[in-house]
């Protein structure tokens, strides 16, 4: 068996690593960043100590090696690439690259591993944390609909493509994702039932788009 190009393999794992960086995505958003802000000074110390280090360091290669498996199952199924696995593999796409171009550049700076202002750094790191937990609904919806939706009996020959959905799609998503580089938290995503609703009606609006248009 040629084990690169059996697409259930790299699948399981594709999903596996995945697990674990949404899971700890949702943990950092969810569970530590409420915890931090109500804790005591001593107790916040001691999860910047021991923590969050080891939490990062599963978070940020669960997220490069879902990207990387999700590569080679792209390259597997090139001939049903359509529209809405374009739009969920930029958003998982820019994920990643956020995970290690901005959450952990500066949360590096957060828990003194490096030098520089924390409380910026801290900023930065929460807004693209935000931002990926924005994507991360859509983006699933996008890759589960990929794998287990319906699929029409021409699409090997006729993948379902809509320039015009796809543009609107990739537009909201890189505007969004241009807020996370250079903008700024926005009311919408500042706090966790803000975000979770935010991230759904992105899911909708998305939807909507690429089924309508």
């Amino acid at each position: 068996m040629d084990i690169l190009a059996d697409q259930s393999f790299f699948r399981a794992f594709h999903i596996l690593f995945g697990i674990a960086w949404i899971g700890l995505l949702y943990y950092f958003n969810f569970v530590q960043g409420e915890y931090v802000k109500v804790a005591t000074p001593d107790a916040k110390a001691d999860v910047f100590e021991k923590l969050a280090p080891n939490a990062l360091w599963w978070f940020r290669w669960a997220a490069l090696f879902t990207f990387l498996t999700g590569v080679i199952l792209i390259h597997q199924i090139t001939a049903r690439i359509g529209t809405e696995i374009i739009l969920g593999l930029v958003m998982g796409t820019l994920m990643m690259l956020n995970v290690w171009g901005i959450i952990w550049r500066n949360q590096k700076i957060v828990l003194g591993m490096k030098e520089g202002d924390a409380a910026v750094a801290g900023a930065k790191a929460a807004l693209a944390s935000r931002t990926n937990t924005l994507f991360s609904v859509p983006m699933l919806m996008y890759m589960v609909y990929s794998a287990h939706g319906q699929v029409p009996s021409n699409i090997l020959v006729h993948p379902e493509w809509s320039s015009l959905s796809l543009y609107i799609g990739l537009g909201i998503i890189l505007a969004i994702e241009a807020n996370a580089i250079w903008g700024k938290m926005l009311p919408m995503i500042a706090s966790v039932r803000g975000v979770i609703t935010s991230s759904f009606v992105l899911a909708v609006v998305l939807k909507l788009i690429t089924d309508l248009l």
